[in-house]
């Protein structure tokens, strides 16, 4: 059986302006593809430990191939300049360990 993955994005938003032009093209293209948006939170509340960042997003995807056709389209990777101009990100990709929930 494929397991999902999560993708995991800690942000740290250097350029407003820029990570804006990023975040308002994201959903038009994230929706052509298989993920899911699971979180996205400028204000994250740390439970444990120290974090140095201001963002933390969670995304899903069915499998891993999925994810990259996600990742390395065209599409993406246009506005990903935004993102980089934007912000400075620790990005993890992360296996599920069981299939997802049904919704």
């Amino acid at each position: 059986m494929t397991m999902s993955v999560y993708v995991i994005a800690q942000l740290t938003i250097t350029d407003r302006t820029a990570y804006q032009r990023y975040q308002s093209r994201f959903m038009g293209v994230m929706s052509r593809f298989r993920g899911r948006v699971l979180a996205a939170d400028e204000k994250p509340q740390v439970v444990e430990g120290a974090w140095d960042r201001e963002k933390v997003v969670l995304l899903w995807f069915p499998d891993e191939p999925a994810f990259r056709e996600w990742e390395q389209s065209p599409d993406y990777q246009e506005i990903a300049k935004d993102r980089h101009a934007g912000s400075n990100a620790v990005v993890l990709l992360a296996q599920g360990i069981a299939p997802p929930p049904k919704t």
